[in-house]
């Protein structure tokens, strides 16, 4: 009588597909090939430490592997989710053990080495000093912020590629070689299935094992492949660097004017499920620091889209979102006021607590007024223009040290706004040459 256990479950297919040696690797010629820094220790069989950082799905577990083949090396791998100091304390005290005894190093693979906190980075910092291991971490997430720097001092960085197209078409190919059969697929839906796995190989493989299983026949267009396999998500993480990697893009295709892009950075935040309040805080953002007074009309259409959208929310509100987009991304640009109140902060820190010019002090009580406090104000609607012409800058920054903060360009309202400035300008010397 046999049971579930006598049967044998088959290996996932991009277990099965997983390359037996550096040369079978694809898309990472820039690390592994024999210039490469990763391809060159392979080469004189001398491990150090290193991370591999990259997207999900472009090979990090398999290059952590064969690099311990090829050298010669013990393996063994964690993952950073399900362990802790305890489970790194056991894999220490083994290579212990077999570097005295045996001689020989041990690879300590650490998937997900971001997810080890302070701690628990800090526990490996000895063993990788002493060569009591090899670390080799992989991480989808920066390094530099997610890794403490005693660590990173210890283990060089190398960046994987997202799989390109044709990186991607040569898995598909592997995938049909073992399978004995192509892909059910006509040539618009296989090149279809390719953008569909986002750079991620392992997700293609997963496709491509769930399509070799259908009747023998069966050919899909790009429709029924679409109701065959599920699309994969955006690789999108809100909390992390590609969070503030979409809104530094989004925001400065705004900036530089191109709406395409605006709006494009905008559709992959969506897609990827990040906060409509988000992306309206960096377009208020935009609205002032780059559109500025070249157009003030730019912060009050982003205030009213976004209130717009809270009011009638998806999926008709990215009409309202759409609108304020292209408003900003098309509306003429300046950073003078940004820049202007920038210098103005300088300045204050720079000169201390000047006193102000006592003629624009109020004098509420007697021995204000006493102190000369309001005396020799001028209304300034008192005069033609409404311009008086009075000195507003402490003593010490009138006359010739009067410092220029906002300087507008000739973009846009901002042209109006200089010859204003201008026009201001002649009638205070005027009026300060007549006085003399």
């Amino acid at each position: 009588m046999s049971s579930l256990f006598d049967e044998v479950v088959p290996r996932p297919l991009a277990e099965t597909l997983r390359p037996q040696s550096l040369s079978e690797v694809i898309g990472q010629d820039h690390i592994l090939g024999p210039d490469g820094p990763i391809g060159r220790m392979v080469k004189s069989k001398k491990a150090s430490s290193f991370i591999l950082w990259g997207p999900p799905g472009v090979g990090k577990t398999t290059i952590a592997r064969l690099v311990a083949k090829e050298i010669g090396l013990d393996f063994v791998q964690l993952s950073a989710v399900l362990s802790g100091v305890a489970d790194l304390r056991k894999v220490v005290d083994a290579a212990r053990q077999l570097r005295s005894g045996a001689g020989r190093q041990t690879v300590v693979f650490v998937d997900e080495l971001h997810r080890f906190n302070r701690t628990t980075q800090d526990a490996l910092l000895p063993h990788v000093e002493d060569g009591t291991i090899v670390l080799i971490g992989a991480t989808t997430e920066n390094p530099s912020f997610s890794l403490v720097a005693a660590l990173l001092s210890r283990a060089k960085v190398y960046t994987l590629k997202r799989f390109e197209k044709p990186d991607l078409a040569i898995l598909a190919e592997r995938a049909e070689a073992h399978a004995g059969r192509k892909l059910p697929l006509d040539a618009d839906a296989r090149d279809t299935l390719l953008t569909m796995a986002d750079g991620d190989g392992r997700y293609l493989i997963g496709l491509c094992e769930e399509l070799l299983a259908l009747p023998s026949g069966v050919v899909l267009d790009v429709g029924g492949l679409a109701e065959t396999v599920q699309k994969r998500a955006p690789v999108y993480d809100k909390g992390q660097e590609e969070h503030y990697n979409m809104l530094s893009c989004f925001h400065k295709s705004l900036r530089g004017s191109d709406v395409q892009a605006s709006l494009y950075w905008a559709a992959r935040m969506v897609v990827g499920g990040e906060s409509p309040a988000t992306i309206f805080r960096r377009l208020a953002c935009a609205a002032s620091e780059d559109v500025g007074m070249a157009d003030p009309q730019a912060m009050p259409q982003v205030i009213a889209a976004w209130t717009a959208f809270e009011r009638v929310g998806w999926p008709e509100g990215r009409l309202f979102m759409a609108q304020a987009i292209t408003y900003v991304a098309t509306a003429p640009k300046s950073n003078a006021s940004y820049m202007g109140f920038n210098q103005a902060i300088a300045m204050a820190q720079q000169t201390g607590s000047l006193a102000p010019p006592k003629h624009i002090l109020n004098a509420p009580t007697k021995l204000m007024k006493e102190l000369g406090y309001h005396e020799g104000y001028k209304y300034d609607h008192d005069y033609p223009d409404a311009f008086s012409g009075q000195e507003f800058m402490p003593d010490e920054l009138a006359g010739a040290n009067r410092p220029e903060f906002y300087a507008p360009n000739e973009r846009g309202f901002e042209r109006d706004i200089k010859k204003r400035l201008e026009f201001w300008a002649r009638n205070k010397a005027n009026r300060s040459h007549s006085d003399d």
